[in-house]
């Protein structure tokens, strides 16, 4: 009889999860092919404006089909009150992995309570957040995170309760333990990279500060920190190392770094522009600016977050703004270092305006948006490594000057300028140390360009030759590329190919393929440890892959196919000339048998 009623309840709840109302989405198989699943597709939430319904009424509400479908996939809505709650149904088809792992991949909610009913009527709740400590996590990871376990072949109704004072954010994902760990590792790896470029810029200007005594370095040393500071929390890294027993500070430290960091930025464009001498207005307006941040900075300690994360937010658009201001009336004033200034401070404050507008719910959560702070910044050292070349041109004419006009006062002056040259000199050097850093990579599709290949093939040969296990290379030719930028324009043929390289890195990269662009529309690959055979079906994929799904570009579906050449290089006489040669080869075979194929030699 129990057994009876158990299978009576099971066959209810399967009924619920596929016969659901018309507005529900459709549950999320998890099936043996993939580690990953964003469950934004299959998401439906409701807004609990006052924040006080539990699961029951919760549960009621979805029979009643009050839930929605997240408009365009997108669960972003800005500062709201109450609570949100978010439903997908979920079934479970891969027999190999009955545990996976729930991430909101957003840092800074302050609740979250995660209910799994299963079809017995078992209810399973887990919470989560920053106003929880931090050991509360099922995986020490700055994201929060839940493990559910997911039976194969039953269904379960997966609810998701965000409460917070901050931004509603809310991506959802779930991970088997080895995606999971695949993507903690990159994702710290690319965080320890960053940190280590500003732990680099900290020590170069604290070095020059040091040495020149200039007061503009150590600003820039304080926004520096700050700003490192403000991504550190935004991020939860603050949570996860520095106070993770600390949910007051979670919360606080978002709008504390955020003042911080205007103050730091403040200080230094009003250093760097010289506003007290060409613009005193400007100038008492900026201390003005610092003053609010001071005030604010200290508000935050007691009003309530999400005023005072709005205030912050407002007030960083207003600021980025004013130095906009402030550096246009210095380049007008005929201050030719606030044009390069004005340049590389607004691709970083640029990224600092997107970020905001996420937080708003004005652009949707993207890999642009989420992490357009990090590429404004790097932008902002490239643009900055080029004033300082400016810089040294300008000492040098000053000093030729100096010695035409000056020259009863020669040696005293020319022992000042020289040696301001000379700290210059030093300066364009770690610029362009820095620069050589990011001309590993092709600008257009972000991967690695030809230089870079062929000196880290060099290294993946010669591990090869050291281990004697086998490496492939995939030479790839886009199908007609040239008609498409004839048809359509260039800036729709640059849309394909940064559609392509993206394809290309999500399918290649799990295999340990180093990917480049080789040349206009041609790309290259190298896989380690992969025979001719094994190449030959990673290439096939690669090819299905960016023939099943056209490329994107405004209002337009382009058709993308590949001509493929795979060549398994010969380890004891293949240079990486000949390699490369017998690879193109296999391609002009490819595309002489009809294109849109994979072809050996």
């Amino acid at each position: 009889m129990r057994e009876a009623i158990r299978g009576l309840r099971w066959l209810l709840a399967a009924l619920m999860l596929f016969c659901a109302p018309a507005q529900a989405q459709a549950p999320l198989v998890m099936s043996g092919d993939a580690a990953t699943h964003a469950l934004a597709p299959h998401t439906t939430y409701f807004h609990d404006s006052d924040g006080r319904a539990d699961i029951r009424a919760i549960e009621t509400s979805l029979r009643a089909g009050r839930f929605r479908p997240l408009p365009g996939d997108d669960a972003s809505f800005g500062f709201q009150p109450g609570a949100y709650w978010f439903h997908v149904s979920l079934l479970n088809r891969n027999l190999q992995e009955p545990r996976w792992l729930l991430v909101q991949q957003y840092a800074l909610s302050d609740r979250l309570d995660v209910y799994v009913r299963y079809p017995d009527g078992q209810l399973f709740h887990q919470a989560g957040g920053d106003h929880l400590h931090f050991e509360q996590r099922s995986v020490r990871y700055r994201h929060p995170n839940f493990q559910l376990d997911l039976p194969p072949g039953q269904p379960a109704d997966l609810f998701v309760r965000v409460e917070s004072q901050s931004s509603m954010q809310v991506p959802l994902a779930l991970y088997t333990p080895t995606a999971f760990a695949e993507l903690s590792r990159d994702a710290q790896f690319a965080m320890g990279v960053y940190y280590g470029i500003l732990l680099a810029l900290f020590t170069y200007n604290l070095v020059l500060w040091l040495t020149l005594r200039d007061a503009s370095y150590f600003w820039y040393m304080f926004h520096i920190s700050a700003f490192g500071l403000v991504l550190f929390t935004l991020y939860g890294l603050g949570f996860e190392y520095l106070w993770p027993h600390s949910p007051w500070l979670a919360d606080k430290a978002v709008p504390l770094s955020i003042c911080l960091a205007q103050i730091g930025m403040q200080q230094f464009a009003r250093n760097f522009l010289g506003l007290a001498r060409r613009w005193p207005l400007g100038d008492r307006i900026g201390l003005g600016m610092i003053a609010l941040f001071v005030v604010l900075g200290v508000a935050t300690t007691w009003i309530p977050i999400r005023l005072s994360t709005q205030l912050a937010v407002v007030a960083v658009i207003l600021s980025v703004a004013w130095i906009a201001v402030e550096a246009v009336v210095a380049m007008r004033s005929g201050y030719k270092p606030a044009k390069l200034f004005l340049l590389a401070w607004s691709m970083f404050l640029a990224g600092i305006a997107m970020v905001a507008m996420v937080a708003f719910g004005a652009l949707p959560k993207n890999f642009v948006t989420e992490y357009s702070v990090q590429i404004g910044s790097a932008l902002e050292m490239l643009l900055l490594s080029v004033a300082l070349g400016y810089r040294y041109a300008s000492l040098r004419n000053e000093n030729e000057r100096i010695v035409r006009e000056s020259r009863d006062q020669l040696e005293i002056k020319v022992e000042q300028r020289t040696g301001e040259l000379r700290s210059a000199l030093e300066q364009l050097e770690a610029a362009h140390l820095r620069l050589r850093e990011f001309s590993q990579l092709d600008g257009l599709t972000e991967l690695y360009n030809r230089t870079h290949f062929r000196e880290a093939f060099e290294h993946l040969l010669s591990q090869a030759r050291n281990s004697q296990q086998p490496i492939s290379l995939l030479m790839i030719d886009l199908d007609h590329f040239k008609r498409i930028n004839d048809t359509y324009g260039h800036l729709v043929g640059d849309d394909c190919l940064r559609w392509t390289s993206n394809t290309m890195a999500e399918t290649l990269r799990p295999y340990g393929a180093l990917v480049a662009r080789f040349g206009g529309e041609e790309f290259i690959a190298a896989l380690p440890d992969m025979d001719l055979d094994e190449a030959s079906n990673v290439a096939e994929e690669l090819r299905q892959r960016l023939r099943d799904r056209p490329c994107r570009s405004g209002d337009l579906d382009i058709p993308i196919s590949a001509s493929i050449g795979v060549h398994c290089v010969d380890i004891d006489k293949n240079s990486i000339d000949s390699a490369l040669q017998v690879a193109d080869q296999a391609l002009y075979t490819a595309k002489a048998e009809g294109r849109d194929c994979v072809r050996t030699l």
